[in-house]
């Protein structure tokens, strides 16, 4: 009698559901963890400032930057130079986009693209873009073409590596699959090797956008008399913490604004994983 209510007890154990433990190491952060630790850190900022724990010439309380925020919202001065820097850097990643998309895929898709042009790219790409920009001023001249010209190179670098990159680690089966079935050409380029390749691609478009806006400060510090990176050089120079901060904030927002962008992007264009 008691080997038999054992044996039910094991049974019942037996039938009951399992905890599902295939989660693919998936990665969950709290939603508000960023937002927790960012709200401590400039409170913590706010209080030393106000307590003399730091010297508010150099590190102003961040009440003190939003209110310079304010100030130079009002007058309309940020606002032109975040309305220079906006079109320089969309027109540059824009050209350098586009260049890159057509370069990679011809490199990706034909031998003799590939024997010209990958060496090509692959000698540009680990040299420092911003230290083409005097080379750029050299021939363009102190213009807003040269910020262009240096943004739209450190765009296309980046987007033309990762789009034969991705193409060439598309699996050869699922190619060979669609041959087998009769698809052209094209049918297999649109269908199996884009798709297969967009992963990497979109990496690559998020990182032309980083290099991108940083080239673009650079370049407005060195070039420029307006934008973003003229702002916050011209702060630095004269020794207006509050301003600096106020630009060094505006980038940081341009950026994770872009960022937010470029996650709906892949969000929507992913959607298939």
């Amino acid at each position: 009698m008691a080997k038999r209510h054992k044996h039910d007890a094991e049974t019942a154990a037996d039938l009951r559901p399992m905890r599902f433990r295939g989660g693919g190491f998936a990665v969950r952060p709290p939603r508000v963890a960023a937002l927790v630790v960012f709200l401590v850190a400039v409170a913590l900022w706010e209080v030393a400032a106000r307590l003399g724990w730091v010297e508010a010439a150099r590190l102003p309380a961040p009440s003190t930057v939003l209110a310079t925020l304010w100030d130079l919202g009002g007058t309309g001065e940020l606002w032109r130079h975040i309305g220079a820097s906006l079109a320089r850097l969309a027109v540059g990643w824009s050209i350098g986009a586009v260049a890159g998309l057509v370069i990679g895929l011809v490199i990706g898709l034909w031998s003799v693209a590939r024997a010209v042009g990958l060496p090509a790219v692959s000698a540009l790409y680990p040299i420092p873009h911003i230290a083409l920009l005097p080379l750029l001023l050299h021939w363009l001249a102190i213009t807003d073409l040269a910020i262009i010209a240096t943004v739209a190179l450190g765009a296309f670098l980046p987007i033309a590596s990762a789009v034969y990159d991705g193409m060439d680690a598309v699996p050869r089966n699922l190619i060979r699959m669609g041959q087998s079935f009769g698809l052209p050409r094209r049918a297999i380029l649109w269908n199996i090797v884009l798709p297969g390749a967009r992963p990497t691609i979109l990496t690559g478009i998020r990182n032309s956008t980083a290099i991108a806006l940083i080239l673009l400060v650079g370049a407005e510090m060195v070039s420029s008399d307006r934008g973003i990176g003229w702002f916050v050089l011209s702060a630095g120079r004269a020794q207006t913490a509050d301003r600096l901060l106020a630009g060094l904030v505006v980038l940081a927002i341009l950026g994770m604004a872009i960022g937010f962008l470029l996650s709906m992007l892949e969000r929507w264009l992913l959607r298939w994983r």
